[in-house]
């Protein structure tokens, strides 16, 4: 084994240190909106457990299989911004996309629902678009500097 607490080399004096230090500025470059991800995963389980949270569960039955599954996709959404952002953030205009329908799914999906339903329904969606434009904007950005 080779023994590491001897500092050998220093890596200031690499062939390649300025290659590295490039490198490792473009990948942290990439997570500006890190801090976006939580909320938008704690928007996706938000939107799949809203029917049970708001009691609209037996009232509009095809809306709570359209957020469920809604809340799933933008959980998905999320931990793929997390893993793997530098593929997942063309993505995030489709988060945009999900929260347009998300404002407009309760005249669609729904059958004549109340008030409480509707707010509730555009106020996810505004803030899925509202995040995703963060994460298309923040994307948009990263590669114009690439």
């Amino acid at each position: 084994m080779a023994d590491v607490s001897h500092p050998k080399g220093d890596l200031r004096s690499h062939p390649d240190v300025s290659e590295m230090r490039e490198r490792y500025a473009r990948v942290l470059g990439g997570r500006d909106v890190a801090l976006v991800d939580g909320p938008v995963f704690l928007l996706g389980l938000y939107c799949a457990a809203s029917p049970w949270i708001l009691h609209y569960t037996t009232s509009q039955p095809a809306l709570m299989t359209h957020n469920l599954i809604m809340g799933i996709a933008i959980g998905l959404l999320a931990l793929g911004f997390t893993r793997a952002p530098e593929r997942m953030y063309g993505l995030s205009w489709a988060m945009c996309a999900l929260g347009i329908w998300m404002i407009i799914a309760p005249w669609i999906v729904g059958t004549g629902p109340d008030t409480g339903v509707v707010i509730n329904n555009v106020v996810i969606g505004a803030l899925a678009l509202i995040l995703g434009l963060v994460c298309a904007g923040t994307a948009v950005k990263s590669k114009s500097q690439l």
